[in-house]
């Protein structure tokens, strides 16, 4: 095993930082890794906003549900899906192609070249020794966090990444079997292997809940899941994301 794959397979969310900003060589190297990753027909259709402010990023931390880690960080990340470049590009090529970027394909494209830039930046910020933790709860305010960051039309942020020294390492949360997610040939729908997989997912789970909390959880992984789906959340989104002319048809 190769100290890439050591450090992809020894990822785990951190929650606790030190008190250290990182260094702009730092910064510049997560992004830069962050560049390198895989994008759609070069449309490379994401920006990174990284905020050091501590104002910012203790505004950041309200919108996201007063987590304390989005403000107490080395430095937050925010991860934009980003068409608004692309809108510059065809005013100064005098091309329309605003039927192109309110296409549901192009969002897409922007969704999943951010999401491919934000992974690289993951793994390039432990591969430096430091830790990460993806914050979706940036989406739970988005106009707010939109003023705040200044953001143009055509420009989401989806998820931030707060990043730095780790003061706590939280044991590996186990995932799901690889029998269970990767298929050969055609996806498996044999029911019976299918529930028998989750519920031997389910006892790894509820036994990492009890020993991590000294018994005090022992939830199942498809009983949580199964509560936080039936709850609705961010509702708005889609409201939101045409708002912002994107995904009109």
């Amino acid at each position: 095993m190769n100290d890439v794959i050591s450090t992809i397979l020894n990822h785990r969310s951190i929650r606790h930082f030190e008190d250290k900003p990182l260094t702009d060589e730092q910064i510049h190297t997560i992004v830069s890794c962050a560049q390198a990753a895989a994008t759609s027909s070069f449309i490379q259709a994401y920006s990174i906003i990284g905020v050091k402010d501590k104002e910012k990023k203790k505004k950041l931390a309200e919108l996201a549900g007063n987590q304390e880690y989005v403000e107490k960080n080395g430095c937050f990340f925010v991860f934009c899906a980003d068409l608004y470049r692309h809108t510059i590009i065809g005013k100064k090529e005098q091309k329309n192609v605003a039927s192109s970027l309110e296409s549901t394909e192009k969002f897409m494209v922007a969704m999943i070249d951010t999401s491919l830039a934000a992974q690289n930046a993951a793994i390039a910020a432990e591969s430096l020794g430091l830790g990460i933790c993806y914050i979706g709860g940036i989406r739970n305010n988005l106009e707010e966090v939109k003023k705040l960051l200044h953001l143009p039309d055509r420009v989401i942020p989806l998820f931030g990444l707060a990043v730095g020294y780790p003061s706590h390492i939280t044991d590996k949360k186990p995932r799901l079997p690889l029998k269970h997610v990767f298929h050969v040939d055609q996806y498996e729908q044999d029911m019976e292997r299918y529930n028998r997989q989750l519920d031997e997912y389910d006892q790894l789970i509820s036994e990492y809940y009890e020993t991590r909390t000294n018994g005090q959880r022992k939830d199942r992984w498809t009983q949580q899941i199964a509560n936080m789906l039936s709850k609705q959340n961010r509702m708005y989104m889609k409201e939101f994301i045409q708002k912002n002319k994107l995904d009109l048809h």
